[in-house]
Parts: C-alpha cells; structure tokens; sequence
C-alpha cells in the first residue's frame, strides 16, 4: 500500500462514531457523533453523511482512503459478533467513495473482499491501533514503556506497552475482560448499578436500586468533570441534564428523591460514586501493569473523554502523565495555532479515529 495523500480514520462503535482527517501525514481535524447502532444502520448513515458536511472534498474524492476500525459488531442489532463485522464493513464499502480499508491488527489491513475470513482480526480491535501509535511514540522519545488509558463512555483500555509495541495478553473483548485490560465501565453511559451494589450516603451504607434510574454521566456532570459536548446520549429517564435532574436520578438510586438532601449531600454521594469507579479502574491497572511486569511508577499515557480520572488514576499512583494527543500532536505551541486548542481536546477524545488514520497515513509497501 502506497502512502495517501489524504486518510479518514474511522471509529465505528455501537454507541458513537469517531473520525478523524489527516493530510499528508498530519492530523487535521477530528470529531465524534453520537450513534445509537442498536436501533440501526441508518445511525452509521447519519454519521457518514455529517462527515460528508463537515469535510465535503474529502468525502467526495476517490482519491481519499479510508481507514476504518470498528466495535459496534457488538451491539444486539446483529446475531453475531461476524454479521455485525460483515455489516458495517459493507455499509461503509458501499457508502464511501474512496477506497476502504478494514484494519486487523496485527495481520495488516484488509479489503472488504477479506472480511469473511478476518472478521474475528477486525473485531473490536480499535484499542489496538492506539496502543500501536502509542507505544511507537514512546520508544522514539526514548520511553521505555507505560499503559495506555483510554477511558471512553462506555468502555476503559489499560494496555500495557513496552520495547515499542502493545504488551496485551488478551486479544478479544472475551479474553481482555479476562485479564482485565477491558473494563466495561465509562464515564457517560454505564449504570451506576452496575458500579456498586452498595454505597455510602450520608454515614450510612445503603443498598443500590438495580434499576437503570442513572448513570455515570449523572456523577459526572454533578462532580463538574464531564464535557458537555461528550455527553451526548440521552439520560436514564430521557429527562433533562441541568443539575436538579441529574440529583433527582441520582436520588432514585437509594429510593430518595432529591429534596430529601441537600446539594451538598447530593455532590457528595456523586463523589463517592466517582470513588468507587476509581477504586475499580485503579485494582484493574494494578493487575495489569503487575502481570505486563511493568514499574509501579511507569507512566500512564490518557485517552478518552474520561482523562479526568486518567489524572486521577496517575495522582493516586504517583506515576507520571502523558495525553494521547500531546504524543500525536506535539507540544504548546499547538495551542498558540489558531483552533489548536480545539483540535487537541478532539484529538483526544478519538484517539482510535485519528490511530488508524496516521497508521494508514505512514503505511507503505
């Protein structure tokens, strides 16, 4: 494959679609919609057609290549992990006018002819092809290993890198929740019952309603971590994200409602749910870093719109911190560019995106 003058990377999860547009070998732009898959494929429609708007010679050039990787074979719209694969690949194959090519991880790249034998390559392995960029940064600056923490809305990726390349003992999402390098926990769109069956509130443990009343979105938001412009799903109830209904889900959660506190009382039982995902993310770090046999104090580079409890997770560790996009991009005096600073926070957040853009971009042979 000969280098492109021009690449879309693409991100294509079941709950957003991330993309990123790199030009002779530079990231240029990025972006991330929201894209319900499971109610169906016209979702990936939508998002292909904002592309469209937001980059039209692009988009509309056969001379563009796309490079594209995927998670949202997972959703329950498809029966199988292989027919999700098999649809989104033909989706976009079909759809898009320059040339698409699947990435597979380790096997290389791959057409839409290759998807029924290398779908199970294709599968989920968005994390990676950040882990790749990633470890590969490293060792040129002189690094000599960390863990890669991408903690997205839905999902968290620890993966251990070191001598240049990923260090990952699991390759699926079956084997990495084995190991732990996927925790399926974000700061968006998990529910809180699934963080906690127990939780202090007001000196007192309490039981958590197994219903879906709130999410991690609502801790968030409460805390003052959460970007708006990452919180671009729907609340629990469909109810609206000002301050008072978030504290009335989050009330739900112990069988209160919101006037039975005080503010204080509710920003700090938010509090004590960001402690508990913290607690969770940081024994998984531990396990992995110890079995990648990696330093208790080897750096942890961030990703993902959940960076915030990256910094967390560095501050309780004493390890030191890295950003994704700082890696990508450079340093300050991208911020002094004009839109600079928009364009790190982007960068950022679609870390796969803008991944298997420069991995495609840099490719040859």
């Amino acid at each position: 494959m000969s280098r492109p003058e021009r690449v879309i990377g693409w991100d294509v999860g079941g709950a957003h679609v991330k993309a990123a547009l790199v030009e002779h070998g530079e990231l240029r732009d990025a972006v991330q919609w929201p894209c319900p898959l499971w109610q169906g494929l016209e979702q990936l429609q939508r998002c292909i057609d904002a592309a469209a708007q937001r980059w039209p010679e692009a988009l509309s050039s056969a001379q563009t290549v796309h490079a594209i990787t995927m998670t949202g074979e997972m959703v329950d719209l498809f029966p199988h992990r292989e027919a999700g694969v098999a649809a989104i690949a033909e989706r976009l194959e079909r759809t898009l006018v320059g040339p698409a090519i699947f990435y597979a991880g380790e096997p290389g790249w791959c057409g839409a002819a290759d998807v029924s034998v290398r779908w199970a390559a294709m599968a989920s392995a968005n994390w990676l092809a950040t882990a790749q960029i990633v470890a590969h940064v490293l060792q040129r600056r002189g690094g000599d290993g960390g863990v890669l923490v991408d903690i997205g809305s839905t999902t968290s990726d620890l993966i251990p890198l070191a001598g240049g390349r990923p260090r990952a003992r699991g390759r699926s999402d079956a084997d990495r929740l084995v190991t732990g390098e996927l925790v399926y926990q974000g700061v968006v769109r998990t529910p809180l019952c699934g963080v906690a069956s127990r939780i202090d509130f007001q000196g007192v443990q309490r039981g958590v309603m197994n219903e879906l009343f709130a999410t991690t979105a609502d801790v968030y938001r409460l805390c003052g971590e959460l970007d708006p412009e990452h919180d671009q799903h729907p609340s629990a109830d469909g109810g609206g994200k000002d301050l008072a209904a978030t504290r009335q889900r989050l009330a739900r959660m112990i069988g209160l409602d919101a006037r039975d506190a005080s503010d204080a009382d509710w920003r700090d039982f938010a509090a004590a749910w960001r402690a508990l995902q913290l607690d969770e993310l940081d024994a998984q770090l531990r396990r992995v870093s110890q079995a990648a046999g990696l330093a208790s104090d080897a750096p942890l580079i961030a990703a993902g719109c959940g960076d915030f409890l990256v910094e967390a997770l560095a501050e309780r560790g004493g390890r030191p911190l890295l950003r994704f996009a700082t890696l990508v991009l450079g340093g300050p005096e991208l911020d002094r560019a004009p839109g600079g600073p928009a364009l790190r926070r982007c960068v950022q957040v679609t870390a796969p995106a803008c991944a298997v853009a420069l991995l495609c971009s840099t490719a040859s042979g």
